[in-house]
């Protein structure tokens, strides 16, 4: 997988080369005056495949997981660390859910403008009708920096979790429920 060793600041000079849900994300980081930085890479659409651009972010990329209850009427984002286990029942139990699992890929277009393999907390941005509940694991809300894609996986962006939670998540008039999810030796 080829990454570009280059660490961007900021937008892509060639904006219009970029799709527009990936223009979008720039967009309203620039009107929030978030400072990110930028990698730019071949599709990459698993943590493995995230590792070498870790390298030149200088950060840990977290998983996104789109999830749905049992009848498909509630919609949770999940943000977790990269290499921590998950179990739905876990998740399932802290927020009171009975038989999560994975979101199908048409849910995913339809609420968030994602494909599978670049979910982002970014694609709440799409969801104008709120449908999607976010959900962090407190390793990732307490961690300095985030690292997300821009809807798109052929990117990713790094940024001060405080602006998600002072700025991002404010503009988007939404809110996280934190959670403690059991570390992998624990699971």
């Amino acid at each position: 997988m080829y990454v570009d060793p280059v660490l961007h600041a900021g937008r892509p000079e060639d904006l219009a080369a970029r799709l527009p849900k990936e223009q979008r994300c720039y967009e309203l980081l620039d009107r929030l005056g978030v400072r990110y930085d930028r990698a730019d890479h071949d599709h990459a659409d698993t943590i493995e495949a995230c590792l070498a651009v870790e390298q030149v972010l200088g950060g840990r990329i977290c998983k996104n997981l789109f999830l749905c209850n049992r009848q498909q009427t509630d919609f949770y984002l999940l943000l977790l660390d990269g290499d921590k286990v998950f179990k739905t029942k876990d998740l399932s139990k802290l927020l009171g859910v009975s038989r999560l699992s994975f979101a199908g890929a048409e849910q995913m277009q339809a609420l968030l403008d994602i494909t599978p393999g670049s979910v982002s907390v970014l694609g709440l941005m799409n969801d104008r009708d709120r449908r999607v509940r976010l959900v962090i694991d407190r390793p990732v809300a307490q961690a300095e920096q985030l690292c997300c894609h821009p809807c798109i996986n052929t990117s990713t962006l790094k940024f001060r979790t405080a602006d998600l939670f002072e700025k991002i998540l404010p503009a988007l008039g939404r809110e996280a429920t934190i959670v403690d999810l059991p570390d992998p030796e624990d699971a």
